[in-house]
């Protein structure tokens, strides 16, 4: 095989791996949220509120429902759980919130993005109602209690006694404001 042929078949190959490292980069997103769903692994919740329908609260078992609040180091707020960590019985209605404030001298919008750890657990994390549902919009220096109330399955597997419910809050006012699509969320 004279040199030429062996750099064309190369350079062939290389292309044919290019195109393949591609795809395979492309279908990672859809293939791990297929992996995930698969093995209950996701950790995401409910991006829309349930209806609580009221049922039998199992006292014999106590939860520890604990909240962690990230916001990104270029956003300028400060948003933390007004509670870090209680206790409830799958089946109770529990009312908590988390405080948000904007520091800067503008309008800003945000929108929370919501987890669960152990992933499983969050098919048994169900929001009535949260603020990660809305884009929360504070003007300059204002602050607001932004509200979560949620309930805990009873048919979360008893090996299962602590649940960590995480947001990270981001800055979306670019986006909402180039879209045309800004909705009220927060107090001002």
């Amino acid at each position: 095989m004279d040199k030429a042929r062996q750099n064309r078949k190369l350079i062939g190959l290389l292309l044919l791996g290019s195109v393949g490292m591609f795809g395979f980069g492309f279908a990672l997103v859809p293939l791990y949220d297929v992996l995930c769903d698969a093995l209950g692994i996701n950790g995401k919740t409910s991006t829309t509120a349930v209806t609580y329908q009221k049922m039998e609260i199992d006292t014999s078992r106590s939860i520890a429902v604990e909240f962690i609040a990230m916001v990104p180091g270029q956003m300028s707020w400060e948003f933390s759980p007004s509670v870090k960590r209680i206790h409830v019985h799958p089946g109770e209605l529990v009312r908590t919130h988390f405080n948000a404030a904007n520091l800067t001298d503008h309008t800003m919008i945000g929108q929370a993005i919501p987890s669960v750890s152990p992933g499983i657990g969050a098919a048994y994390f169900n929001k009535t109602e949260c603020f990660c549902f809305n884009q929360q919009t504070l003007n300059a220096h204002a602050s607001a209690q932004l509200p979560l109330i949620f309930y805990v399955d009873p048919a979360l597997p008893e090996g299962i006694t602590t649940l960590t419910l995480s947001y990270t809050l981001f800055d979306i006012t670019a986006q909402s404001l180039s879209s045309g699509n800004v909705e009220q969320g927060a107090a001002k």
